[in-house]
């Protein structure tokens, strides 16, 4: 018998079109309103049918947020999915499913219990119930209540029409005896102690978290062309559009997006646009637009392997300098990196503020790891979310570009006092107008790149320490490794291993220095040269003694971070 106790990974493979998300979509849902804490990702291949996807779910008595290597339990449904994962089985991993989705090589080699899914499913009407008759039989070997099951296979298949309901309804109850068969053969068990406050939290994405964190923010205006792994965020503005009375324009190309988002800054409205590395790279020329003209903007980015096309389905932290250096000229934007969704929901809002606040791009960087992956999480806090407007009335006298000791000058919205209000992507003087003039082309520089950049970096928010100050190695994240190194630190059990996380990217406040002094630094990032290790030594003269760094378009594993550690601290 196999038994699989406190954590349990559990990885589903296939082809594209299998439903294998709908599959991780059910089980995650399930395994939340049954009180477990669940954790999901997801890595696919950059096709519409055909290849190899895989997903990932955890379930655990505890809080988990991070991708692990391991497999317990395999459940493929096609030839190849072994050899796609056979770096990530061992011994103790669990193939469930039918001989044939065994490659020939792996037979003599894995604990095989062979499930008749595919009969289950024919039985039912069509193997197109195949993914729901997997969904009950792992929710047969957890034992969760079937009420729960079948509520959620009802919300997920609402829209088909009720006979589709019953049919899923159907395998998914063909499937969760078959689980529950196991269990009592004792051919396989699962012990996971559940929480009932986890009944109480929400299931949320980052994609999802990015999205809601924008609404609170008060945007009202979302302009996109598609990108993956960006475009999430702006299907799941246009279908909250009509709710939440709002804006969602799909345009032309990413020139226009970014156009369409400053203008609506112009106008007096709240907007962002949403794309991926080539994307952006599209709109540099308007980002400069926004810096000569102080237009905030909100951008977000979700980062994918590059140059050009890369891995566009693959994950990868490479695009910090991009967003670091677009533009043309010296002009300060704001650069934020959640690593966690409560810092999507909480930074996105904020994004918004600052934006109005500092009149400068803000651009949030997340990755195809962090929009693809889900956890449970208590509500957050609305509360917490402020709703600032830095507009003011354009009364008689109203300079736009008004010179100032902080670099910030009155922003007003056409329509709103009196007078005339301008934008120019020239330079210009107090007014608005054209200059040329040699004195007021440098108090005008001085007052972007200097003055302006000054304020926002004295006011930039501190990383935040997990562990002693006292601590002799610390190790740094920024943006999506942060749960994965917390686990690993966790792991390690040392006093003396402290954790810096960084979500505030860029610029960096100067009395973040102190948390690097007398300390072995370790930089933990997913690019190919270690961006954010060259910003510390830019911006804080910080020496970073060790580079940890995963670029094969993969995310980091709890067990890879840790080994990594475990080799520079031993």
């Amino acid at each position: 018998m196999s038994e699989f106790r406190n954590d349990v990974s559990i990885v589903l493979g296939g082809e594209a079109g299998q439903g294998i998300q709908t599959v991780e979509e059910i089980l995650a849902k399930t395994f939340k309103k049954s009180g477990y804490h669940v954790y999901a990702t997801k890595e696919y291949m950059s096709r519409v049918r055909g290849g190899i996807n895989t997903t990932e779910i955890r379930v655990s008595s505890r809080r988990v947020r991070a991708f692990v290597k391991r497999i317990d339990v395999l459940v493929p449904f096609k030839q190849g999915v072994l050899s796609w994962v056979k770096d990530r089985m061992s011994k103790k991993t669990v193939v469930l499913g039918e001989k044939g989705n065994v490659e020939e090589e792996f037979l003599e080699k894995v604990k095989l219990v062979e499930v008749p899914l595919t009969k289950l499913a024919l039985e039912t009407g069509s193997q197109l119930y195949l993914n729901t008759v997997s969904a009950g039989l792992i929710a047969g070997l957890f034992n969760v209540d079937f009420d729960v099951l079948e509520g959620v296979v009802r919300e997920r298949f609402s829209t088909k029409g009720e006979g589709i309901v019953k049919k899923n309804v159907e395998a998914s109850r063909k499937g969760y005896e078959l689980g529950l068969k196991l269990r009592k053969e004792g051919t396989l068990g699962v012990e996971i102690e559940p929480d009932e406050k986890v009944k109480d939290e929400i299931l949320l994405s980052g994609t999802e978290a990015v999205g809601i964190g924008a609404l609170a923010g008060g945007m009202n205006f979302l302009s996109f062309y598609p990108m993956s792994p960006s475009t999430g965020v702006s299907t799941f503005a246009a279908q909250k559009a009509e709710e939440f009375g709002i804006v969602v324009e799909q345009v032309e190309d990413e020139i226009s997006a970014i156009n369409m988002a400053l203008g609506a800054w112009f106008a007096g409205a709240r907007a962002m646009t949403s794309t991926s590395g080539g994307g952006f790279a599209l709109m540099s020329e308007a980002l400069s637009l926004a810096g000569m003209a102080e237009n905030p903007v909100v951008v977000h980015l979700a980062q994918r392997p590059g140059p050009a096309t890369g891995l566009p389905t693959r994950t990868m932290q490479g695009d910090l300098n991009l967003v670091l250096y677009a533009g043309h000229g010296d002009f300060p934007r704001i650069i934020l990196a959640p690593g966690s969704m409560e810092e999507a929901f909480y930074l996105s809002a904020e994004a918004f503020n600052l934006a109005d606040k500092y009149q400068v791009p803000v651009i949030i960087l997340t990755d195809q790891y962090f929009v693809d992956t889900y956890y449970n999480l208590p509500k957050p806090d609305l509360r917490k979310v402020k709703f600032e407007r830095h507009i003011v009335e354009a009364k008689p006298g109203y300079r736009r570009y008004e010179l100032t000791e902080d670099g910030i000058s009155p922003r007003a919205v056409p329509g709103y006092g009196e007078e005339v209000v301008i934008a120019n992507g020239n330079e210009h003087d107090e007014w608005g107008d054209i200059t040329e003039d040699a004195e007021l082309t440098v108090k005008m520089q001085e007052k972007r790149a200097v003055k302006k950049l000054e304020t926002i970096r004295k006011n930039a928010p501190l990383p935040k320490l997990f562990g002693s100050e006292n601590a002799r190695y610390l190790v740094v994240s920024w943006g999506s490794t942060l749960h994965v190194v917390e686990e690993a630190i966790g792991k390690l059990g040392r006093e003396d291993v402290a954790l810096l996380h960084f979500s505030w990217v860029y610029p960096l406040n100067p009395e973040t220095k102190r948390f690097f002094e007398g300390k072995r630094v370790i930089v933990v990032e997913n690019n190919v040269t270690g961006q954010f290790a060259d910003l510390l030594r830019k911006e804080l003269d910080v020496e970073v003694h060790h580079r940890v760094l995963k670029y094969d378009g993969r995310p980091f594993s709890v067990e890879e971070v840790f080994e990594a550690l475990k080799g520079v601290v031993e």
